[in-house]
C-alpha cells in the first residue's frame, strides 16, 4: 500500500520541476487518492493530455484558460474543475497563480 506521511508541511516538502512555467509538489497520498500543489508562472502550460485517474482542481489564487473536452473557459481564484478519466485536458496560466489538483486513483507516475 502506498501513502504519505500524515502531515505534509509545504515548507518542508520538495517540489518538483514540470517545465519552465511551473512547478508541483505532492501533498497527500494513498492508493486512492492523491493531492498536489501546481504552482505557474504567467504563460506556463500544462500541455494537453489525458490519463484514467478522475481529476478535480481547485484554483487557489492566480487566472487560467483550462481546456475539457471541447470546452474552453477562463477559470480564477476560488473555482473549481472536474475531469473525467481519459478525457483530453489542458490549461495554459494567464496571470501567476496555484491550483490544487486531486486524482483517483493516485497517480503513480507522480512518485
Amino acid at each position: 500500500m502506498l501513502n504519505s506521511k500524515n502531515f505534509v508541511l509545504t515548507n518542508t516538502e520538495d517540489w518538483f520541476l514540470v517545465n519552465d512555467g511551473m512547478r508541483r509538489q505532492i501533498l497527500g497520498y494513498d492508493d486512492q487518492i492523491m493531492m498536489v500543489k501546481i504552482e505557474f508562472k504567467a504563460g506556463g502550460i500544462g500541455y494537453a493530455h489525458s490519463h484514467i485517474h478522475s481529476q478535480c482542481s481547485y484554483v487557489v489564487s492566480g487566472v487560467f484558460e483550462f481546456q475539457i473536452g471541447e470546452n474552453t473557459k477562463t477559470v480564477k481564484a476560488g473555482d473549481g474543475l472536474y475531469m473525467e478519466p481519459n478525457v483530453i485536458h489542458g490549461v495554459k496560466c494567464l496571470e501567476d497563480g496555484i491550483l490544487i489538483d486531486t486524482f483517483s486513483p493516485v497517480r503513480e507516475d507522480f512518485l
